[in-house]
Parts: structure tokens; C-alpha cells; sequence
């Protein structure tokens, strides 16, 4: 809704003999005089209909505006935008291009990596960016344990960073380390931070615009609510071409539909398949599905822990049996998810990452899978000493029946439908199930307060991240603290290959060594993967001309490997918004008096659009 005040000055009379009307037309020019002055808009009016103002509907709220922090998709994303990383992917094949190093070179060794930092980039406040910027981030979350909260994988091998000089950045290992053309952290300003007291307290959304030197700078946010970012008019890949950007939050995906039909929003993603069918073809909206990058799993609780070995949280004692979680996943039929949930918009789930990074991509043999088996889910139970009782109830030693908490998202229409099924397919087997979906599913999950949730992580094309939240280092130092591990799981052996696959450049034994860890998240069976969901969004083509997918073929918009879909983004040349001027009423006013008898008509409907077009 509009807070600019609609002009009121008066139109002074043209000097001149009076001319006789008709009544008719008398009362028509009256009107259109009346209306002509209602309506004219006020320069800042004016100004504001010409601002081309990209605006995105999201479902997620942010969790951080600190990146030391941040791990939800759309905060992550959003930090793309506003601060650079030393490498960027490309858009076409996701290969390491210059982003704030335009060159890097291992020595011989592989122990030491020295980037070259671009000379032509500049925070938003007009300072320089330097090797100094880039050198302060790494060290503070080398030495932070805050810091180190949502990316601190990365530098977890470092034991040396310094900035020789302001185009030289040095990084010294420990061992060699695969992903230092991919070190997704945002370098942030040290000028800036190094005034922060404490990192893992300080949300960054206080005073604005926040310093960056992404494409865009952070001019405004409200929490769960928006947004708002600009272009970064000295962004060195040139900055963005619409004046704004703003990520505007729904917690119900039909209301963000029907805002995208009524034109108050540019994009929508994480459609539905039935909102997909229902878009198709619609006037000025184009739909762009792709294989996705997520996979979407249901997760057990293994019991939460910290690294200093203290338990918390109060997840189901009984799923610490490797048989009862293959059992469960087990009574899991995954075609009919695809089939009745996802609706075939979406791949069968079966390693941990989507087949669309086919170097990463794991299956089981036929041996090792966990297929759908109620029957062989039931005696995995009985054998872990879970039998039914006179009620056909599962229950243990103790005499209670089993009865699991599921954790999931309430702004997920696909959770409450999946949940649905667990619930039937469990009972089967003499299982209690109750369905937990809330706003915030952050809070339990951090406290370890359920016993399995609808889990889903954005794979990068170098999936060191999204393994590394599974490693006991992930792992929060105490129950106080907040760590990146996923859901407490810590494994000697998958640490170990995680460990390899780390230190590997050679490209097919590191692949190898990915395979192994999917496998062994696979048996241990704290991970089932059911479906890697296609990427289903919609956006207005009388808003957007063009924009880039990733990969540029057949890839999705939002939440890329990249900042590429909003920098890229093209305003259409006609945004189809309705011309209030005065001189268009005019227009329309003296095309009316040619049809006397309609006039009254035509006008009455003029003024009814008029006011729905403002709302």
C-alpha cells in the first residue's frame, strides 16, 4: 500500500468565451476535471511508479542477518548478495571463477594457497577492500568459537592467515585441503566488525545500510515480515538493474500466490504441484521448474550431545537400536510420496546427495537398500525387542508403548502431507506417531526436543558443507552453545573419510571418498532421503523481462550457488501498472464523450479500477 499523498492542487481555468455543452457532456468534463485532480500524482508519486521494485515472496524466515552466524537457505542467500566470497561458481557448470580473488595458486606442497584480492572492489561506504578484509574474517573464526558457528568447517584445517600486503592474501594448512576454490564464507568489513564485542550475540540489523560490497546493500528489515536491499552502484561486476530488491515474508504459500497474481509480488518459489498446475499459462506469469539441489529426508535424533560429551535433550532412548530406525524407514514407501505428495515433481530419494551433482550422486546395491518391507520392518522390531502387545501396540521392557514426536515445518505444506503418511504406515506396525509442525522448528532442534524431523539442506557443488554438519567437530561445544551440526550424529569412521575426502585433489578418489561417507550415513540409518524435490517457481514476465537460471541450463532462480538470478534480473519495459495521470484521464475522458450515452458507464467503471488498482 502506498503511503504518498495524492496531489490536490487546483487546475486554474483556461481564459476564453464560454462555450455551451450539452448536459451530458457538461457533466462528464466535470467529472473528468474532478477525477484529473484526485488523481494526479504528486512528484514523489510519480517518482515511486517509476522505481522498479523486484520483490520476492519467501516462506523462511531469517534466522540471522550475522553470516557468522546465518544457516537458514534464505539468510545464506541474502549474504550472497551483500558480501563477496573469495571465489564465485559459474552459472553455466558450477566451476571456481574470480569473485573477490581474481587468481589463486597452491605451492607445490598444497599447503599453502596464495590469492591474488581484487583491486577494484570497494565497501559500500566508499572504503577499500583489501587482503587485510578477507585475512580478519578467516582469523576471527579460526579463533572465535562464535565466529565459527555456521561456517567454521572451512577454516578448521587453517593454521595460518596473513595479508602481506592489500592485494595478497596467504592461507597456510595443516594438510592439504580440496575446497579452497570453494570456501563459501562472506568476507566482511574488518573496519566494521572489529567494534563487534561479541560475535555470537550481535545480529547485524540495527543500524542501516549495512556496509557490504556484494551487488546489493542492505537498506531495511523487519523480522518475519522483510527485506530490503539496493544496488551496490560500485559493485565491480556492475551493479544490478532494478533500483530495489525486497525479500517479503509469507507464512501461507497461497497467499503468496495469489500476491503474485495480483502482481504485489515479482516471484514465488517452493511451489506446490498443484499451485504449479494452477500458474501454467496464466497471463504474464511464466513457471520455471528444474531438478533441484535439496534433498528432503526424515532425520532421527541420536541422542543430542555436546563435544565436551554431555547429553541433552530427551529424544526417544529407543532409536539409539540401529534396527528400529531401519525398521521405521523401512515402513517408508517412497514411490507413493512421489506419487501422492510430490506428484512426480520430484526424484526418489537414495544417497545423501541430489543425482544433479552427478559427481557426488550415491545409491545403494540392492543388498544395502532399505526398501519398502513392512513385513521385514516388523521383525526388525520384534528383534529389537519391540513387540505388540495385546492392543497391537509396540512396546519395550519397560511397557510403554512406543509413540515418536515428528519435528517439522509449518510453512511446508509438503511436511504435513508426508507426516500424514508416517503416521499410517507406522501405525501399521503398532507405532505411535504424533506430528509437530511449528513456525520455528530452530529452538527444539538445537535443544535436541524431538525424537525424528522432516529435514532438507541445499547442496553446494562442492558438498564439504552439508557433510561436515554430520562430523562430531559440528557438534556445539556445550549444551549452551550452538554448533553446525545437523542432528548430533558423530561417527568415528564417517569422520575419518570425511578427513580423506578433505585432503584428496584428486577429483574421482575425492568422489569415492563423498560415496563412502553417503553410505555410511546411509547404514547408520539416521538419514533416510525419500525425494530430492524439483525447484518449482513462478515469476511476472510484466515485471521481469529476463533473469538467469543455474545452471543456465535447466537451473533454478532462487537459492542458487551464486548472487547470478537477482544481478542479473531484467526489468520488463512495461511493468503493467494502470496510468493514473491526469492526462491519461483526459484521454480516456475525451474518447468517452464521443460515446455521450455511454459516458456515465465508461466513467463509473473507470473509477471502480482505479481503486482496486490502488489497493
Amino acid at each position: 500500500m502506498s503511503t504518498h499523498e495524492l496531489h490536490d492542487s487546483k487546475h486554474p481555468r483556461p481564459a476564453g468565451p464560454r462555450l455551451r455543452v450539452p448536459r451530458v457532456l457538461a457533466a462528464v468534463l466535470t467529472l473528468a476535471t474532478a477525477l484529473a485532480t484526485t488523481l494526479a500524482p504528486a512528484p514523489q508519486r510519480a517518482e515511486a511508479q517509476q522505481k522498479k521494485v523486484l520483490t520476492v515472496a519467501v516462506a523462511q524466515s531469517v534466522d540471522s542477518l550475522n553470516p557468522f552466524l546465518a544457516t537458514r537457505l534464505v539468510s545464506t542467500s541474502i549474504h550472497r548478495l551483500m558480501y563477496e566470497y573469495l571465489t564465485d561458481y559459474d552459472p553455466g557448470d558450477a566451476h571456481a571463477v574470480p569473485g573477490l580473488a581474481t587468481a589463486w595458486k597452491p605451492s607445490p606442497d598444497k599447503l599453502t594457497w596464495t590469492y591474488t584480492i581484487r583491486s577494484d572492489a570497494k565497501w559500500s561506504d566508499g572504503r577499500q577492500v583489501t587482503a587485510e578484509d578477507a585475512a580478519w574474517t578467516f582469523q576471527k573464526m579460526m579463533t572465535d568459537e562464535g565466529a565459527a558457528t555456521a561456517n567454521g568447517s572451512f577454516v578448521g584445517n587453517f593454521s595460518k592467515v596473513t595479508a602481506p600486503s592489500p592485494t595478497k592474501l596467504v592461507i597456510e594448512l595443516k594438510k592439504p585441503q580440496a575446497t579452497m576454490t570453494a570456501l563459501d564464507v562472506p568476507i566482511v568489513p574488518k573496519h566494521i566488525w572489529e567494534k563487534v564485542k561479541d560475535i555470537s550475540k550481535f545480529t547485524n540489523d540495527k543500524t542501516f545500510p549495512i556496509v557490504g560490497d556484494g551487488p546489493f546493500v542492505l537498506t531495511g528489515y523487519k523480522a518475519d515480515s522483510y527485506v530490503r536491499l539496493e544496488p551496490n552502484k560500485t559493485f565491480w561486476r556492475g551493479a544490478p538493474k532494478f533500483d530495489e530488491l525486497v525479500f517479503k515474508y509469507y507464512k501461507d504459500g497461497d497467499a503468496a500466490v495469489a500476491a503474485l497474481q495480483k502482481g504485489e509480488v515479482s516471484f514465488v518459489s517452493g511451489l506446490t504441484p498443484a499451485q504449479t498446475t494452477a500458474l501454467r499459462g496464466q497471463s504474464d506469469i511464466k513457471v520455471n521448474e528444474a531438478p533441484g539441489r535439496r534433498f528432503y529426508a526424515l532425520a532421527t535424533n541420536p541422542g543430542a550431545q555436546a563435544r565436551n560429551g554431555q547429553k541433552f535433550g530427551d529424544g526417544d532412548p529407543s532409536l539409539l537400536d540401529e534396527r528400529v530406525r531401519h525398521a521405521l524407514f523401512m515402513a517408508v514407501d517412497r514411490s507413493t510420496l512421489l506419487d501422492k505428495v510430490f506428484q512426480d515433481h520430484a526424484v526418489e530419494g537414495e544417497g545423501y546427495i541430489p543425482p544433479r551433482f552427478s559427481t557426488y550422486f550415491w545409491k545403494p546395491s540392492a543388498a544395502q537398500e532399505l526398501s519398502y518391507d513392512p513385513a521385514k520392518a516388523a521383525q526388525l522390531l520384534d528383534e529389537a525387542g519391540y513387540r505388540t502387545n495385546g492392543d497391537g501396540k509396540r512396546t519395550g521392557k519397560n511397557g510403554k508403548p512406543l509413540t515418536y514426536r515428528v519435528l517439522c515445518h509449518a510453512t511446508d505444506p509438503n511436511d504435513k502431507a508426508v507426516g500424514q503418511y508416517l503416521k499410517e504406515w507406522w501405525g501399521k506396525l503398532g507405532i505411535g506417531m504424533t506430528l509437530d509442525c511449528l513456525d520455528n522448528v530452530t529452538d527444539p532442534w538445537l535443544a535436541g526436543k524431538y525424537d525424528l524431523a522432516i529435514d532438507g539442506w541445499s547442496v553446494n557443488p562442492d558438498p564439504d558443507f552439508v557433510l561436515s554438519i554430520h562430523t562430531c567437530a559440528a557438534l556445539p561445544a556445550t549444551p549452551k552453545d550452538t554448533g553446525a551440526t545437523d542432528n548430533f550424529i558423530c561417527d568415528k569412521k564417517y569422520d575419518e573419510l570425511y578427513a580423506q575426502q578433505l585432503a584428496e585433489y584428486d577429483p574421482v578418489k575425492r568422489a569415492d571418498l563423498v560415496k563412502q561417507m553417503e553410505a555410511r550415513l546411509y547404514d547408520l540409518g539416521y538419514m533416510n532421503v525419500m525425494a530430492y524435490p524439483n525447484a518449482m517457481e513462478a515469476y511476472r514476465t510484466d515485471q521481469i523481462e529476463s533473469i538467469t537460471t543455474m545452471p543456465e541450463k535447466s537451473g533454478n532462480i532462487y537459492g542458487q550457488d551464486g548472487y547470478w538470478s537477482w544481478w542479473s534480473a531484467v526489468p520488463a519495459a512495461h511493468r503493467g501498472t494502470t496510468d493514473n495521470s491526469s492526462t491519461g484521464i483526459v484521454l480516456w475522458i475525451c474518447a468517452g464523450v464521443v460515446l455521450l450515452g455511454g459516458a456515465g458507464l465508461l466513467l463509473t467503471t473507470r473509477r471502480r479500477a482505479s481503486a482496486d488498482d490502488r489497493e
